[in-house]
Formats: C-alpha cells, sequence, structure tokens
C-alpha cells in the first residue's frame, strides 16, 4: 500500500497537537496558543518603573505617560493587542516607537512594600524599561501611599 503524502502530514499533525495537549504550559504559555485574556478590554491598565521613574496608565485607546522630566502627562493613542502569554500596546510617543508588554507575573518595584500581579516592559525607541503593572480590577497589595 503506497504512503499517501497527505496521511502522513495529518497523522504527524494529529501527533502533534496530542502533545501538546499532554504537555503542561511553560512559562505560563498555552499550548494550545490560546490568547490571553485576563484583562478585559474596559481595565483600566497601569504600568510604573523605577530607576528611573515612569507611569504610564492605559484607558481605552489611550495612554498617558508620566517621568519627573514630563510630569504634566503626555497623552498619546495605543493599539491593544494580546499574545499568548501577556496583552501589549503599541503606539508612537514624542515621534517614537512605543511597546507597553503586561506579562503575569508577581513583581515588586524594589521601593515599596507593594506587589503586583504583573510585570510591565517599555520599548521607547532605542531603552528598554523594566516595572510592574496592575489593572483596575487586578490592584497591587500593599500600602496605598509607599
Amino acid at each position: 500500500m503506497p504512503i499517501n503524502k497527505r496521511h502522513t502530514a495529518l497523522s504527524l499533525l494529529f501527533v502533534a497537537g496530542l502533545t501538546a495537549a499532554c504537555n503542561p504550559a511553560a512559562d505560563g504559555i498555552d499550548p494550545q496558543g490560546k490568547t490571553f485574556d485576563d484583562v478585559a478590554a474596559d481595565e483600566v491598565v497601569t504600568l510604573s518603573g523605577t530607576e528611573p521613574f515612569w507611569n504610564l496608565v492605559i484607558e481605552d485607546a489611550q495612554g498617558v505617560w508620566t517621568t519627573p522630566e514630563t510630569p504634566s502627562a503626555t497623552p498619546f493613542a495605543v493599539t491593544r493587542f494580546a499574545g499568548n502569554n501577556g496583552l501589549g500596546f503599541s503606539g508612537a510617543l514624542e515621534g517614537q516607537d512605543f511597546t507597553a508588554t503586561l506579562t503575569p507575573g508577581e513583581c515588586s518595584d524594589g521601593m515599596s512594600d507593594r506587589r503586583f500581579p504583573y510585570v510591565a516592559t517599555i520599548a521607547l525607541g532605542d531603552k528598554t524599561l523594566e516595572g510592574c503593572g496592575y489593572t483596575s480590577r487586578q490592584p497591587f497589595t500593599g500600602p496605598d501611599a509607599p
């Protein structure tokens, strides 16, 4: 009986699917490729970092960026996108490409006794900033004013 290439390919896909279904998620990545949906579209997302200090609040399709150098806040449009293990926002801030990512994981800002449910990473132009994040439904724990 000759081997049908289509059947062979389908068999390999089936075996790969079974293997993925049997293995637990590694590093929080869903082996089924499910899109991250732990943050609802209507939640306000706050990301912040220290050294250098920065803060980003995202509500609807707008981000508001503040730093010690720009304390008056700079609003800008963002586009939300969900990945396999997190949430991202992209846009342009003061003429530079901007991407913010929010991934699950306990985070500490190192400056307070707060614990955050998300790790935050900002790519702004050629800079990478790291920090923590929370949402209006998934707040930080610890003191309100450190």
